[in-house]
């Protein structure tokens, strides 16, 4: 034992001193300029730039990164990124682009004449400076980095001015045409913007942050004054007129216009990407339901095609959420800066292709864990091989309800990580109507399938006209688990079918994922003729959907492999001492009295069986204003029902009824139908039997009552370079309320967050994140919350705020509902419980009466646990 403790000694020794010696980071210090550029076609156009420059902090000579910001927000949405890019040594310039933050002139969309000519002048700038590092030539040595927005005009401009030495832009758009009007049927090649189908949701997204968050700007920036905002300025913030007027026709009549598509070329960075001879490192999310890998995957080829070194990195995240692998995402931009900037050669290479995948949770820690594995060439999205799945079903009629409502749900633009099932990938919240979806299905896997890229599959439509269809590919698991839609993503097609000829085939290119389907699963590819984020024919119509051919084509990438690790020997020491320290700890304690383990000491993965769950929000197309209090008991379930596919009852008559100021506890074992119940009370799946009624009102799938519900599914996601606020707003924005109906002072202040709000969501703890997860469910300030594993992750003080915040909601006269493994915690926090085993009631009421019970019946201590284990039969 003595050796050990010498040993355990002489590790965290080393340890301490490694801490003490490791260099600090060098102080940075920006410095705030406002460079005065002419733009416009004419170039007679004076704009004012508002920017930072971070010097090198050790003095001297160096490369300079340019580093953009998305749409909406300004250059202090990137002062983090610049601060660490001036640490690893380089001159950094940050700026707000015209028409955002304090910079004049009117947003242009990265136009060649009005933001590429900006940037170009930024560029002249750095040359002059005496910081930045110049080439034999006498140009600086100057590289750009930006995501969105930032990323494509990092794009735009090292096609038209090289100058530029390399350049890192991620998940942004390479035709925006086509990200605005995508369709993915080719019955006779090559597919046009002008036939797409509209993205209406993103359109609004994007075009509303234009013109109501510049607009707020504007009026604040007058207030003094007192002035109101103009007409024009109302109507179209502080966006170029031109640009307003388009988006206002395609807005309203939801088809692009030649005049549409030849404005969103110009800011393409696909027109001009064959003239881009910087090396690049293009960084696309998984996640993305605004610009796909199918972006990144046409920039890629443009710039391969002319022998400039390009890369690629599928990572997990993207404009639908993802924790963003920060920190990943940066290690791979400075790697590349390194190497094409410093001209450092024994800088980290970055692999021609690499892609995140799922490598579930560390068994200790319970933390995701990201895999990275490479290939030494792109193979684009057909991959290095296909797989062929045969697909099975009858030609079946489906209908385009009139003005297209209900619509079907593949994700909520925005937010479809919040709305996320989970793990890498999955999304919880995919709703096909009935009636307007045809479905074929495969035999189940005989061994399991990584599909890279995207699958391809004929189909034939009869009818009239013209057909606007959304085509997807689920993987299925069995009947006790609901589909999975990878990332969420759908393919929309418009499809015309020839007068007299009463049917069309096109083949359907799906969207570029990268997804494992498991042995015994089946792939199932659905069409449906509505989805919630695009627009739709609002005239009736009805078809008939068949494969033109079985064969589903499944690309697959076989060179993908691990990356090779090296580290030090002290970054394995370390965790070997704690290792260690445990051993001796968990030795000694051997004296101690053991206990029965608590729920809460219960190292399993989450209730659901799912890898990682996010805040799921119900989202309503009309929602009804909240009133706490308002007509009806909050929930009332009566004889609830509902069998997986084998019979067997997941669910199985229950019956129960929470009162309005109640936080009750949702408690049983795996598989005792919790979350089950928790899906049909949010309207996601249909009961067998049985009724659900919310505050007097059935709940059927997108009823309007749901809008009174708040809910969250363990594990926040954001987007993580946004700040809290930002995110909560543009969540909302997403719904289409009004934003009066938020109450954002009160959902915030119930969470307590205060100025954390204005950071970047990546700085937050878990706690935070948390918090802001419970704020963003709170929106609207539900009369009835539904929490899944609210305190999943949190630490005793987070715990304990947490537990504060839940009782606060309800005691305004709300409701809450919490499904909790913690029954500690459960005991603290709720007022009542509904105990739930193998699909049945087994008891209901009063958390004190049921304490009560158990002591003067069996004699227990006052513990819900101890109640918990008999009531479910567990006597060990």
């Amino acid at each position: 034992m003595k050796r050990v403790a010498a040993l355990v000694a002489a590790l965290v020794l080393i340890g301490v001193t490694t801490w003490l010696v490791w260099p600090s980071a060098p102080e940075v210090r920006g410095q705030d300029q406002t460079i005065t550029v002419v733009d416009g076609p004419a170039g007679d156009q004076r704009v004012e730039i508002d920017t930072t420059f971070f010097p090198p902090p050790d003095g001297g000579k160096a490369p300079a990164v340019l580093i953009a910001h998305g749409f909406g927000g300004s250059k202090q949405s990137v002062r983090d990124q610049a601060i660490r890019m001036a640490q690893q040594g380089y001159a950094v310039l940050t700026w707000s682009a015209r028409g955002f933050g304090r910079s004049t002139g009117e947003i242009a969309l990265n136009s060649p004449d009005y933001e590429v000519k900006d940037v170009k002048q930024l560029i002249d700038w750095l040359a002059k400076r005496p910081e930045v590092q110049l080439d034999a030539s006498g140009d600086p040595r100057v590289g750009i980095a930006g995501g969105s927005y930032g990323g494509a005009i990092a794009l735009m401009t090292a096609a038209l001015d090289h100058r530029v030495d390399a350049i890192v832009p991620q998940i942004t758009w390479s035709d925006l045409a086509d990200a605005l009007f995508p369709n993915a049927a080719t019955p006779t090649g090559a597919t046009t913007a002008e036939s797409g189908v509209f993205k209406r949701m993103w359109a609004g997204i994007f075009f509303g942050q234009g013109v109501s968050l510049d607009s707020f700007a504007l009026q604040g920036r007058r207030q003094a004054a007192a002035a109101p905002l103009t007409a024009e300025q109302a109507r179209c913030g502080r966006f170029l007129p031109a640009i307003c007027d388009i988006y206002q026709q395609v807005a309203k009549d939801g088809r692009a216009t030649p005049e549409a598509v030849a404005l969103l070329r110009k800011s393409s960075p696909i027109t001009v990407a064959g003239q881009i001879k910087a090396p690049t490192l293009l960084i696309q999310g998984q996640r993305d339901s605004l610009f796909p890998l199918s972006h990144a995957d046409a920039t890629a080829k443009a710039i391969a095609a002319t022998g400039t070194p390009v890369s690629l990195a599928w990572f997990d995240g993207g404009h639908d959420g993802g924790n963003g692998e920060a920190d990943w995402v940066s290690e791979q931009s400075s790697a590349w800066f390194a190497r094409y900037l410093k001209g450092d050669e024994s800088a980290p290479a970055v692999s021609a292709f690499t892609v995140t995948r799922d490598g579930g949770r560390d068994p200790g820690t319970r933390q995701r864990i990201r895999l990275h594995p490479e290939a030494g060439s792109y193979p684009g999205l057909g991959g290095t091989g296909t797989t062929t799945v045969q697909l099975n079903g009858l030609e079946q009629n489906i209908v385009n309800p009139p003005g297209g409502a209900p619509a079907s749900i593949s994700t909520v633009p925005g937010i479809g990580g919040l709305l996320s099932g989970g793990g890498q990938g999955n999304t919880g919240v995919s709703i096909d109507m009935p009636g307007q979806s045809a479905a074929f299905e495969s035999r189940p896997l005989t061994a399991p399938l990584q599909l890279t890229g995207s699958s391809t599959v004929k189909i034939r439509v009869s009818g009239k006209g013209e057909a606007t269809l959304f085509a997807k590919l689920y993987d299925v698991a069995d009947s006790t688990q609901l589909p999975t839609l990878p990332a969420g993503l759908v393919a929309p097609i418009r499809v015309t079918i020839p007068d007299g000829a009463g049917s069309a085939e096109a083949t359907v290119t799906l969207p570029a994922v990268d997804h494992r389907f498991a042995v015994g699963h089946r792939l199932r590819l659905v069409v449906t003729t509505t989805d919630m984020g695009f627009a739709t024919p609002a005239a009736p119509a009805t078809y008939q959907v068949s494969l033109a051919s079985p064969a589903l084509s499944v690309p697959t990438v076989r060179t993908l492999a691990a990356p090779p690790t090296g580290v030090v020997w002290w970054v394995w020491a370390m965790p070997l001492a704690a290792v260690i320290i445990a051993g001796v700890l968990l030795a000694t304690g051997r004296r101690t009295p053991s206990r029965a383990p608590a729920a809460h000491d219960d190292p399993s993965p989450a209730l659901n069986g799912q890898a990682h769950a996010d805040a799921v929000a119900v989202v309503d197309g009309q929602p009804l204003p909240s009133q706490a209090g308002g007509k009806g008991v909050p929930l009332e379930i009566t004889g609830l029902t509902k069998a997986y596919r084998n019979g067997e009852l997941a669910v199985d008559g229950l019956s129960f009824r929470v009162e309005q100021g109640q936080v009750l506890g949702l408690l049983g074992p795996n598989g005792a139908g919790k979350t089950t119940t928790m899906r049909m009370m949010m309207g996601l799946i249909q009961p067998d039997g049985g009724e659900i009624r919310i505050f007097g009102d059935l709940v059927t799938p997108g009823a309007p009552v749901l809008s009174r519900l708040g809910s969250f599914v363990e594990g926040p996601g954001f987007l993580p370079h946004l700040s809290g606020r930002d995110n909560l707003e543009l969540y909302w924005a997403a719904t289409g309320r009004p934003a009066a109906d938020a109450h954002f002072d009160e959902a915030l202040e119930i969470a307590g967050l205060g100025k954390a709000l204005e950071r970047a969501v990546r700085t937050y703890s878990q706690g935070m994140r948390q918090r802001l997860a419970i704020a963003q469910a709170m929106l609207g300030l539900p009369d009835l919350l539904v929490l899944d594993e609210p305190t999943n992750g949190l630490d005793p003080p987070q715990i304990r705020e947490m537990r504060e915040v839940l009782k606060r909601y309800a005691r305004d006269g709300r409701t809450v509902i919490v499904s909790s493994h913690m029954l500690a915690e459960v005991e603290q926090t709720c007022s009542h419980v509904v105990v739930m085993h193998r699909g049945r009631l087994v008891s209901t009421g009063p958390v004190s009466r049921l304490l009560t019970s158990a002591v003067a019946g069996n004699g227990h201590g006052p513990r819900l646990e101890d109640v918990f284990l008999d009531l479910i039969g567990d006597k060990s």
